[in-house]
């Protein structure tokens, strides 16, 4: 029996060491989706532990009754892939399916691990294996008393739980220091490298026949975007973020729970609201800035009044205590504030009264979990991107049978829509951004890269630069011509101030990035250039050697250059921007003589 419980105790570790690493996870799928914490991590742990002993035992012994025991598992787990249907582990990693070969083979792992406990039990001649089973259900009480002892540790002893904090504060810290080492390296070694200019020109928008291939570009660190502040102070990942319509509130949802409000042009923290049974997964603002919406894991929205902080009406499904049969995975406001709408693992998109809370209309058709909603400036059409790897186009006045789209081979987890309301971006874990025609459904571009799985996709409220986010950086395109800008340091989610200057997306260990556009001046379609210090221009320090100034220009030129920018401002961009290099060349110059 004592080699048995090293075999257990050493799973349980592994197991607790896993949650901790990758932190909360969610299994979704047809029936919704429910969280996994660190408790059901470590018992997985343990029941593997419980298998390998099994494993050793029925080699050992040479034992038949082992090879039962797997089959029965193995039955089991197919049985319950049948019935459920496909699903999906998603966490901050990101998110991998589960077939029913991977459920047969948990099924087998489990009929293993009880084996292994009936031969560590030792019974009596004629004692059955429910003795082993029932050593599972004792086991997980012990595992869920050892979490309740420190959950009271945690609870009644101050200095103990002083000194957990403290340690998280200084991984963050640590890790943000990494980062921006990193980075820096990163910069360094770009600057001494020698970059040849780019001359491929895209017209703007080519016909879908002609885009077969996918637009592939080197990664660069973009050196028009800044990161100005890092925002710390939740616990866990940071799953959703959205910004006020006058872009002075940041609202954050995260796995830790909460909810947070912050002062967006300061980094202060104004606000917490607590209450969330389970992990917070969408966030909205109401366009007038007034009321602040979320949702997660518990299939509950919530509401809350942004200046008051009061706690306002639920969005309950009627005659239900939930918002969804699922966790709800987004959430918007139409423009003109009538209604939000929601997502959820429940199949299903939801059209609530803003001002009532009352549900007007559930629309059906997607066969997985819905990822993404978004509604058009003009508020007749919702775009939703789904699992089920397609994105349906639904018209908010006929509520006709939906456009689908089809075109990606895996989930479609982000869509966006263009301020014109004439382009639709959509994100998938494929790690492919697409671009489409909104009105007719055609493929204008992929943007591929070979990118890791896309989370989020955002548009600049110009209608020139995209964001895509995955949970490793963040990419910056140029919408009309799919070139790729620049690269930064962040993560999924993202989203662009309603000014267009402001970036904000995630960062490691829960923190929250705030990037700059360096140009300093608004990038509206009026504007007509740019004004500043030729250093301010270019996005250098004043300082900056010459290899630094050269990549800078060379980055901005293959922005900006008309050959390549077809919007109406970048004939003044460029001029602005020759100015400022030939305003550098003759400091330099007289610097020299």
């Amino acid at each position: 029996m004592k080699d048995s419980v090293v075999f257990m105790a050493s799973g349980a570790t592994a197991g607790a060491g896993v949650s901790a690493t990758i932190g909360t996870m969610g299994l979704v799928g047809g029936f919704g989706g429910v969280a996994i914490g660190m408790t059901p991590v470590t018992a997985a742990g343990a029941v593997a532990g419980a298998a390998t002993y099994g494993a050793f035992k029925a080699i050992e012994e040479g034992d038949a009754k082992a090879f039962g025991a797997i089959g029965m598992g193995a039955v089991g787990g197919a049985y319950i892939s049948s019935t459920i249907g496909g699903m999906g582990l998603a966490g901050s990693f990101g998110a991998v399916g589960i077939g029913m070969g991977t459920m047969a083979m948990a099924g087998g792992v489990v009929g293993l691990g009880v084996y292994g406990l009936y031969k560590a039990c030792k019974p009596e001649p004629g004692q059955r294996m429910a003795g082993a089973i029932d050593a599972f259900g004792r086991m997980e009480t012990k595992v869920l008393e050892m979490d309740a002892y420190t959950q009271a540790l945690l609870e009644l002893d101050p200095v103990f739980a002083e000194d957990i904090w403290k340690q998280k504060f200084a991984d963050l810290e640590i890790e943000e220091e990494l980062e921006a080492l990193k980075v820096k390296q990163q910069q360094k070694d770009k600057s001494t490298a020698n970059y040849q200019s780019d001359n491929q020109v895209y017209s703007n928008f080519e016909k879908p026949e002609n885009q077969t291939k996918t637009i592939t570009i080197e990664s660069q660190p973009s050196q028009t975007w800044k990161c100005i502040n890092i925002l710390k102070g939740h616990l866990a990942k940071v799953t959703a973020i959205a910004i006020s319509s006058d872009g002075q509130t940041l609202a954050s949802g995260s796995e830790d729970k909460t909810v947070s409000l912050w002062d967006l042009k300061t980094g202060k923290h104004d606000f917490t609201f607590f209450g969330q049974a389970k992990e917070v997964f969408a966030v909205a603002i109401s366009p007038q800035g007034k009321m602040l919406v979320a949702g997660g894991f518990d299939n509950k929205i919530s509401s809350w009044q942004v200046d008051s902080k009061a706690l306002l009406r639920p969005f309950f499904y009627p005659n239900y205590t939930y918002s969804h049969f699922g966790f709800i995975s987004c959430l918007t406001f139409s423009p003109d504030q009538k209604i939000l709408a929601s997502a959820s693992g429940d199949k299903t998109i939801r059209l609530w009264g803003r001002y009532t809370g009352d549900l007007k209309r559930t629309l059906n058709g997607h066969s997985d979990t819905v990822w993404s909603v978004a509604i058009s400036p003009d508020c007749q059409t919702l775009v939703s991107g789904s699992a089920d790897k397609t994105i349906r186009v639904w018209s908010l006045s006929s509520y006709k049978q939906p456009q689908i789209i089809t075109g990606h081979s895996n989930w479609v987890t982000s869509v966006a829509i263009s301020p014109d309301g004439k382009r639709l971006a959509s994100g998938s874990a494929d790690g492919t951004v697409k671009l489409w025609n909104l009105n007719t459904g055609e493929l204008l571009k992929t943007l591929d890269k070979q990118l890791k799985g896309i989370v989020s996709v955002a548009i600049n409220p110009n209608g020139q630069l995209l964001a895509s986010a995955d949970r490793n950086a963040v990419h910056l395109w140029n919408l009309h011509t799919g070139q790729l800008l620049g690269t930064l340091a962040g993560c999924s989610p993202v989203v662009f101030s309603p000014d267009g200057q402001i970036l904000v997306s995630g960062g490691k260990a829960g923190t929250i990035k705030i990037w700059r556009n360096q140009f300093g001046v608004k990038t509206t379609p009026f504007e007509s250039g740019l004004s500043g210090e030729w250093w301010e221009i270019l996005g250098v320090e004043i300082d900056a050697d010459i290899n630094r100034v050269k990549l800078a220009y060379r980055q901005l030129a293959r922005q900006y250059h008309p050959d390549i920018n077809s919007s109406a401002t970048a004939i003044a961009k460029m001029q602005a921007i020759n100015q400022a290099y030939e305003a550098f060349l003759q400091k330099l110059s007289q610097g020299l003589n």
